[in-house]
């Protein structure tokens, strides 16, 4: 009888596909923060929260993205689909880590427009792994958000019902008694960068 003892992969999964319409069609990828394009401060939190593989998916000027911003030994994914929504990103990213040569455990997904959700709270989400059926959620205030962690046994089920902007939504409603909450209200804020009045967010 053998026992695993290979460490539980628990990878980044980083969204960062969006146009950014409301913000004059400006990628919100390339947002400059703190000198850098966003993207690099969302895969520098996952990566200081434990997440030493990370996939990127790409879609609103990926050539722009992959030439500007420095995201080495990230994989990144190009979502053709991107216009659809986050669901489409979501399916393109659990398919690639899916593919991955190593055996990934679970996804830690995050949002690209969330600068205010440091490695504090991925590590606290990516910490409430329990096994391949994990579902884990930041939870702020009592609500959830992000990062969510979700179990390699549940992807199939997840990308299913990842349509238009929803995302996992359905799927979290419908296991709403599954999920593991982790509050995360004393280290993060998560708010998004959505429009022009929220600009002032990013340093």
């Amino acid at each position: 009888m053998t026992h695993e003892t290979r460490e539980p992969l628990v990878a980044g999964l980083l969204l960062a596909a969006g146009g950014g319409r409301r913000l004059g069609g400006r990628p919100k990828a390339l947002l400059p923060h703190r000198g850098r394009p966003l993207v690099e401060n969302a895969v520098r939190v996952l990566r200081e929260g434990g997440c030493q593989v990370v996939h990127v998916v790409l879609g609103a000027a990926a050539e722009r993205v992959r030439a500007e911003a420095e995201l080495p030994g990230c994989v990144l994914v190009d979502n053709p689909d991107w216009a659809e929504g986050m669901g489409s990103s979501l399916r393109v990213g659990l398919g690639s880590l899916r593919a991955a040569p190593v055996r990934v455990d679970a996804a830690l997904v995050s949002l690209v427009d969330q600068p205010g959700i440091g490695a504090a709270a991925v590590a606290r989400v990516r910490g409430a792994y329990g096994g391949r059926d994990a579902l884990a959620a930041a939870s702020y205030d009592g609500k959830r958000g992000h990062p969510v962690l979700f179990g390699a046994d549940r992807w199939a089920g997840i990308a299913a019902g990842a349509v238009g902007d929803r995302g996992a939504r359905d799927y979290l409603a419908a296991h709403r008694d599954a999920i593991t909450l982790v509050d995360c209200s004393d280290v993060a804020e998560p708010y998004d960068i959505d429009t022009e009045a929220d600009l002032w967010h990013l340093e």
